[in-house]
């Protein structure tokens, strides 16, 4: 008896193979076989009835896939749907059916959140019909997001610039990124002191309170006030005033999910998303381990923080023999999510085989799949531990007029810092008792000044977008690589920095269509697609009662947004006409082309002299290839950056010198830093006041 199990990926097929007899073909469709058409909008809308029909074609890359799996289904006695167990992976089932001639209802369907042998034999054990809500919220999403990039993608282009795209995930992540960019510009630090104390040489404290007054971060706002409170504490006597010992504890963190795997793994380890992805994608699929290939992690785009039961019991029984009873809980631990429309029946992303240590591992697999792998691993141990103990430890010291406050704390016990290691040191206060006297050592005012919120990272920028319920773990990864191929954002010392377009396209977003970049209105659409999956609502009002009002925008758009392709006159005739040249912008950047255009269709380059009438810094070079340092502006103000541009990338906030780093040997900038002029690495962050300048140059 012939059986045919049609998976997505080769990967996948191959594990599968592993795992089950010669009875057995397995062949992977390699994605998504049926689609929208690449090359026109691709869906029928009949206005009378409110229904939308897509036109899905079989693409050309996929023909001899789809002859390949047709040609083995004649010869199978039964066809099993093996593809991933979410929205994605149940419309490409359907698809599959459709695409070989088959009733999708009468295809069974087998689903696994790992691809080991026991999960394979017992899904083919307990197979199912696809799931229809789930293929009908899949198509929703899909004919959404095809409305909006072909419908508003073309409106942005003709009234911005050319090549410029929108997505309902897409422009509402831009927006929050250009928001937080806004943010920083408008943002005006406010000055605010601190009073600092060092008791019996070695003991640091801070002021809580001055004559009775509460001392908190911006009660004291300027010098003259801050001298005052320390020319009268500087003169008096201390003693202990009283001393408080609490037990705290360090709550033992949850498996990962797809978003907290992105965060960490950006955090620890210097992945993006996109990288984390792939890797984990392949640790899913099947990799070479010591007992053969298979899948070593189960699947990793969940929101769920659901762990199986066998799992649950495997990590308590691996904690208890490796490291004792005291590490193990008395009962299992379990997490829930707080993202919103979390999928509940997935699980956590944990390994697969707890008998494939790190330590194994390593022999097998390649660095960066090793390194990803090990932070699952142990994440996923550490959940199950013990919390660690904390002694939390708190001094205040007392004179007539003020009191100042110590604190440290030491780990009493480990838990399940024993798995993840920890980086907090023990900051232990000596042995006193209320009443001591005291040694006041040093006293100082400190001036600060409050910072504007940070730009976002890819991580923080994914947690932003799961907290508000926008898009969901398939997602995030592919929005932030669609902002930097359209160049809407770009990422500098890892941080997200929007480009001038970005707040151009935001700007008419905003004007135009709100609800767009509104992340409620985003974060309700998702709500309304996990109803469709649940069978809560038709998916056909959904897309109509976002199309009827969307398209009524994009035709009031079409006469009343003005044009925003400006031209700018250079002061040079056409060599071809003799009309006025001037600088537009293109999807390739800016160019000169002929002000009688269409008429005279002459272009050019930007000249390497126009780029060089930018103020060059003398004496100064790019530390990256040598060239000339020059100074530009934008809407967010100056900055530099290499002659070289684009082929060299070279760029500072602050004006460079060819002052040499003594930490790194980068080249150091000049900026203001709390009032005070310093020179500043622009790699390494290494500060000098300016006044070391002089005495090293005397």
């Amino acid at each position: 008896m012939s059986k045919l199990i049609i998976v997505e990926s080769p990967t996948k097929a191959k594990t599968i193979k592993n795992f089950l007899g010669k009875d057995f073909n397995i062949v992977a469709s390699k994605g998504h076989i049926r689609d929208l058409p690449k090359s026109t909008f691709g869906i029928k809308i009949d206005e009378e009835k409110g229904e939308f029909i897509p036109q899905y074609r079989v693409s050309k890359d996929h023909a001899k896939v789809v002859k390949e799996i047709k040609d083995l289904a004649k010869k199978s006695d039964e066809i099993y749907i093996a593809t991933d167990e979410d929205r994605e992976g149940e419309a490409i089932g359907y698809h599959i059916a459709k695409a070989i001639g088959k009733d999708p209802d009468s295809l069974p369907r087998i689903v696994f959140h790992e691809i080991t042998k026991n999960a394979i034999v017992n899904a083919l054990k307990n197979p199912r019909k696809l799931d229809h809500n789930k293929i009908n919220a899949q198509q929703a999403r899909r004919l959404l997001d095809r409305i909006v990039g072909y419908k508003l993608s073309p409106l942005l282009s003709s009234k911005i610039q050319k090549g410029l795209s929108a997505g309902r995930v897409q422009s509402a992540a831009l927006k929050l990124i250009v928001d937080r960019e806004r943010e920083i510009k408008a943002f005006k630090p406010e000055e605010y002191w601190s009073i600092d104390a060092i008791f019996n040489e070695t003991i640091d404290s801070s002021l809580i309170e001055f004559q009775n007054e509460k001392i908190e971060k911006m009660t004291i706002k300027n010098g003259e006030r801050a001298k005052y409170i320390k020319d009268v504490l500087e003169k008096e006597s201390y003693r202990v005033f009283s001393i408080e010992k609490k037990e705290r504890k360090s709550k033992s963190p949850a498996p990962f999910m797809t978003s907290t795997l992105q965060q960490t793994a950006s955090s620890k380890l210097g992945f993006s998303p996109k990288k984390t992805m792939m890797i984990a994608q392949t640790l899913y699929e099947g990799v070479q381990t010591h007992k053969g290939t298979s899948g070593v992690i189960t699947y990793m785009r969940t929101d769920s923080l659901n762990i199986a039961k066998e799992a649950v019991d495997a990590a308590r029984e691996t904690i208890k023999n490796r490291y004792g009873e005291k590490y193990l809980p008395k009962s299992p631990k379990v997490y829930t999510t707080k993202s919103k429309g979390a999928q509940e029946a997935h699980e956590a992303i944990r390994p697969t085989m707890l008998e494939f240590t790190p330590e194994i591992a390593k022999e097998y697999l390649k660095p960066d799949e090793y390194k990803l792998y090990k932070l699952i691993y142990e994440r996923f141990l550490a959940s199950q531990m013990e919390d660690a103990v904390f002694e939390s430890q708190s001094i205040v010291f007392a004179s007539k007029s003020g009191k100042f406050k110590a604190t440290g704390r030491r780990l009493v016990f480990d838990g399940f810092y024993k798995v993840l290691g920890s980086e907090d040191k023990d900051k232990l206060l000596p042995d006193l008792k209320e009443g001591d006297e005291v040694v006041l050592t040093k006293l100082e005012a400190n001036q600060h000044f409050t910072e504007p919120p940070p730009r976002y990272t890819e991580a923080s920028l994914i947690k932003k977008l799961e907290a508000l319920g926008i898009g969901r773990p398939s997602t995030y990864a592919p929005t932030i690589s669609i902002l930097v191929a359209r160049k809407y954002v770009e990422i500098i010392k890892k941080q997200l920095v929007p480009t001038e377009i970005a707040f151009t396209v935001i700007e008419v977003l905003e004007k135009h269509f709100n609800e767009i970049v509104d992340s409620g209105f985003t974060s309700k659409m998702e709500e309304e697609l996990d109803e469709v999956a649940e069978n809560k609502k038709d998916w056909q009002r959904v897309l109509w009662e976002f199309y009827e009002p969307f398209i009524k925008k994009v035709e009031e758009g079409k006469k009343n947004i003005k044009s925003l392709k400006v031209a700018i006159p250079i002061g040079e005739a056409c060599p071809q006409c003799g009309s006025e040249l001037v600088k537009r912008k293109g999807r390739f950047g800016e160019f000169i082309a002929c002000s009688n255009f269409p008429k005279c269709k002459y272009t050019k380059n930007l000249k390497e002299s126009e780029k060089k009438e930018l103020p060059v810094l003398e004496g100064v070079n790019c530390p990256e290839c040598g060239g000339n340092i020059v100074e530009r502006t934008s809407r967010r103000g100056k900055f530099y950056g290499c002659s070289n541009y684009p082929k060299c990338k070279f760029i500072s906030t602050y004006k460079p010198t060819n002052r040499k780093c003594p930490e790194c040997g980068y080249i150091m900038a000049e900026r203001t830093y709390r009032k005070k002029e310093i020179f500043e690495c622009i790699k390494c962050k290494y500060r000098e006041e300016a006044g070391e300048k002089e005495e090293q140059t005397a």
